[in-house]
């Protein structure tokens, strides 16, 4: 279930995957749905991300509820491609296609003012699909079930500064592919994290007023926090318009194979968002300080609806 801790989104891995207390577009589903309840409107989002590993397609759907608050239906592809299958030198006898699937519900809304709080509801599947003779590599699939869980406060109020965040990751269901004793459990991760906006002295008044946000978080496996990673992130904005995003990851998970945990190694990441109207395209490029892995590149193409 490594792909579980890919990072979504080109505006989260922008700001080094600083995310607990962010909000107003749907990727924050995958980071603390609680931030869902900041959407001022409903929203449709392709993501997609070029990884050393993967490519990783997400189709998003986010709506307005008439009585408040916020639902989404998401569903994530992560392809690793083809394999073939070579029995003996120069004899290919069939193809692998390993994939992972989730599809995903949410709900998020407001409740006592400065209190928001989220709930995704997940159905996640591995599947390897064979073509031809595959040998000893049959086609097998699994399924399981899994869910976050989040909350966001304002402590000054809905215009104030500061906002902080909490969200459990992936808690749910072992994945069981062949039998009880070989299932893999989903990587429950416990996240907390701060956002502190700055308004900047604006230039005159008939322009975009100047922002800056600063992001911490902080977020390791559920009830093991010997080794965290921290997150930061800093965004520099012109209104809605511009968006320019730096940030840092200190990843202390190991990329080793398929089977462990993936997100990406420590290092840098910078990006930008662009709206026009309706549409926003964002932009994400992470940078690893010591891998030789191809770097994940990130984007977003949103819509309000």
């Amino acid at each position: 279930m490594a792909f579980l801790l890919m990072p979504v989104g080109a505006q989260t891995a922008a700001l080094g995957q600083a995310a607990a207390a962010n909000g107003g577009a749907g990727e924050i589903a995958f980071w603390n749905p609680a931030g869902l309840a900041l959407m001022e409107r409903g929203e449709i989002a392709v993501h997609h991300a070029a990884t050393f590993i993967s490519d990783n397609t997400v189709l998003a759907g986010f709506f307005r509820s008439p009585g408040g608050g916020i639902f989404g239906l998401t569903a994530y592809l992560v392809d690793f491609g083809s394999q073939e299958v070579i029995p003996r030198p120069g004899q290919t006898t069939g193809q692998l296609s390993p994939k992972n699937i989730e599809l995903m519900a949410s709900y998020a809304t407001r409740i006592a003012g400065p209190l928001l709080v989220g709930v995704n509801y997940k159905l996640i599947q591995f599947r390897q699909d064979c073509s031809g003779d595959c040998g000893l590599f049959p086609s097998i699939s699994g399924t399981t079930h899994g869910f976050d869980v989040g909350m966001q406060v304002e402590p000054f109020g809905r215009d104030g500064p500061l906002r902080l965040g909490a969200a459990v990751r992936h808690a749910g269901f072992k994945l069981q592919l062949e039998n009880r004793e070989q299932a893999d459990p989903l990587p429950t991760r416990f996240r907390v994290g701060a956002a502190y906006r700055i308004q900047l002295p604006q230039p005159a008044e008939d322009v975009e007023p100047l922002d800056a946000r600063i992001l911490l978080d902080v977020e390791g496996p559920w009830l093991d926090w010997s080794d965290p990673d921290v997150n930061v992130g800093l965004e520099l904005g012109y209104g809605n318009l511009i968006r320019l995003r730096t940030g840092y990851a200190s990843i202390n998970r190991v990329i080793k194979t398929l089977d462990e945990p993936a997100s990406g190694a420590r290092g840098p990441s910078v990006g930008i968002g662009i709206r026009l109207g309706r549409v926003a395209v964002d932009f994400g490029r992470v940078f690893y300080d010591t891998s030789n892995l191809d770097e994940p590149v990130h984007i977003t193409l949103r819509a309000d609806i």
